[in-house]
């Protein structure tokens, strides 16, 4: 049974963070900063192509150091809080330190095109993020793993991460996946008005980039969790529309 339990905050950072390389660490150059058509235009359909290209293994299981027959606790700060899609039993507010939530990761598929990228969420350097965390039996992690490889590890964005997060118990190390700052669909613009822009225009295979900016910001109003940076781009990409 899926059981849902209260979090009470206390605002102290956790220990270092360990982030785990994924099969494919090599650092690849970095998109400038600039305003949002140039940047776009800094992200060519020939970068898109490289990484449509890479074809990661399916259904890997060994990228976090999970013991074997101890359950597993897995971190979701986008569509991941509201649709795991994995077994659980347990599932729980939870606070991770060292990252927070981001439009930083250029889609160039869903949410955008190569020649108009739309932006979707990653976890990034810095700050804090609240999200939901989520308990898996020792019986299914290994699924879940294989699961979330497959979700997560497409064209290498992201990169497995074993991070602590605190939960109301105390803190547990968690699975989870952030953005890896080398690939070249991150995005280094932090201005809310740029991200704006880029969203405004963005259009993929799943839609508009603001339907699933106004879809993230109605699921965490839903859950209870204030993300001011986004609720204000929300605001910022409505006025435009």
């Amino acid at each position: 049974m899926n059981q849902v339990h209260g979090f009470s905050d206390q605002d102290r950072p956790a220990d270092e963070a360990d982030t785990l390389p994924g099969p494919d660490d090599a650092v690849r150059p970095p998109l400038p900063a600039e305003a949002p058509a140039a940047a776009a235009a800094a992200a060519p359909a020939a970068a898109a192509a490289a990484a449509a290209a890479e074809t990661p293994p399916r259904g890997r299981t060994d990228y976090v150091p999970v013991a074997e027959g101890e359950p597993l606790w897995v971190f979701g700060y986008g569509s991941l809080m509201w649709n795991p899609g994995f077994p659980y039993d347990q599932a729980e507010p939870a606070l991770l330190w060292g990252y927070h939530r981001r439009f930083c990761v250029y889609s160039y598929h869903y949410r955008g095109t190569p020649e108009q990228p739309g932006l979707v969420l990653g976890l990034d350097r810095g700050g804090s993020c609240r999200g939901m965390a989520f308990r898996v039996a020792p019986a299914d992690v290994k699924p879940t793993l294989a699961y979330l490889w497959d979700r997560e590890m497409i064209s290498y964005v992201y990169k497995p991460a074993w991070l602590p997060i605190r939960l109301a118990a105390g803190r547990v190390q968690a699975c989870t996946f952030v953005a890896d700052r080398g690939h070249e669909q991150y995005c280094r613009e932090t201005g809310l008005e740029a991200m704006a822009a880029v969203i405004c225009n963005g259009r993929g295979r799943n839609g508009p980039n603001c339907d699933y900016l106004f879809n993230t910001v109605l699921h965490l109003d839903e859950l209870g969790i204030r993300d001011t940076p986004l609720h204000r781009l929300a605001a910022m990409v409505r006025a435009a529309s």
